[in-house]
């Protein structure tokens, strides 16, 4: 089997359930009984729990021989704790069985991607086009979850997110061995520290600009459902509206490699960041299906291109640091979108969409942070 073949394996499985998942959790925890400041203190409890395990985890997998097992765990652990979304109403027990699975699944994409990032620096793999496979399976997911919702009820998605991190922890045991590592220096060195990464000044730099415009889109993955819903739009309709922003995600992935060469991480995190401030505006402005499918088209720049500039700068750091990086990075991410969807609950709950207006705010300062960044 390829080398390309194993990740795409992998990476197709793990999104095809968070593609299933995360256009429904919010309709979950509806189900179960949660308003809008409960539905945005779990999904927050879940981004935060995510800051600490991830780091955690990439230190770990950093001192392992072998952290495809770390993967494999992880992604087992995450399946097991998914199905609690399938059991579980309440406040209490929702917000228990969002920390346990959101600290099994923490490290199953950030390992992933330090896999991939080791066999790009091996010369064995073009790692755009082996993650669009993932954001394909993410549509085949979000679209197959809207109909299952409509058959069977939110809690379907639960389901195909257990049995897709199943699939995950198999793929993960297949993928390529890591390399052989130089014998450990004789004593400990800032150089394995946790931190080690934040003394690169390109690498703060990306992580600040990721944290707001990936945090930006903390409405939309807590609230775009159930407003959605509320403005009279179909489960099957709103599953195709998450497929189809990912649509353009992939077509970026498998055919903008020229382009993001030609822009280099600052020019992404500048595309990044001004198509997702016209994102969000249009989307606190209006719920017609027709404008919306319009700027769900953006989820290619507002998180793709955001996504390819930062593992571009990250492929500039020691090929030691890779895990720790990986992990560190989407740490502040999750915290960026922790903190920012804890706030969104009582802005939703007061304002409804326009909400969304402080989301373009966030990636309006983005663009400012960006301008700063080396163009390679």
């Amino acid at each position: 089997m390829s080398t390309s073949l194993r990740f795409a394996l992998a990476f197709g499985a793990q999104f095809a359930g968070f593609g299933a998942m995360m256009p429904f959790l919010p309709a979950i925890l509806a189900e179960g009984g949660l308003d809008a400041d409960a539905v945005g203190l779990v999904m927050a409890a879940g981004a935060l729990t995510r800051l600490v395990a991830g780091p955690m985890s990439g230190r770990l997998a950093d001192a392992l021989a072998d952290p495809r097992r770390l993967l494999a765990l992880s992604a087992l652990l995450a399946a097991a704790t998914a199905a609690g979304f399938g059991l579980a109403s309440g406040l209490a027990l929702l917000l228990l069985v969002q920390v346990l699975h959101s600290a099994a699944a923490a490290p199953v994409i950030p390992l992933t991607d330090a896999r991939a990032v080791a066999a790009v620096r091996a010369g064995g793999l073009d790692y755009a086009r082996v993650r669009a496979v993932g954001s394909f399976t993410f549509i085949l997911g979000a679209v197959a979850a809207g109909q299952a919702a409509e058959w069977s009820g939110p809690r379907a998605a639960a389901w195909m997110l257990a049995g897709a991190l199943l699939l995950t922890a198999l793929a993960a045991l297949a993928l390529p061995p890591p390399a052989p590592r130089a014998a450990p220096p004789d004593r400990p060195g800032p150089g394995r520290s946790l931190w080690a990464p934040l003394r690169e000044g390109g690498f703060r730099r990306i992580l600040l600009v990721s944290a707001l415009v990936q945090g930006s889109h903390a409405a939309y993955y807590a609230f775009s459902t159930l407003h959605w819903q509320a403005a009279g739009l179909s489960p099957g309709l709103i599953g195709v509206l998450w497929g189809w922003g990912v649509v353009a995600e992939v077509i970026l992935f498998l055919a903008g490699g020229r382009l993001a060469e030609r822009l280099g991480p600052r020019g992404l995190a500048l595309l990044a960041a001004g198509a997702g401030a016209l994102r969000w505006s249009v989307t606190a402005l209006t719920a017609d299906p027709w404008a919306l499918f319009a700027v769900q088209g953006l989820h290619a720049a507002s998180f793709g291109a955001m996504h390819l500039a930062a593992m571009r700068a990250l492929l500039a750091l020691p090929a030691e640091l890779s895990g720790r990086a990986q992990t560190l990075h989407a740490a502040a991410v999750a915290a960026a979108t922790g903190l920012f969807m804890w706030l969104c609950g009582p802005l939703y709950a007061s304002g409804g969409g326009l909400v969304f207006l402080a989301m373009a705010g966030l990636c309006a300062a983005a663009a400012a942070v960006a301008g700063g960044l080396a163009r390679r």
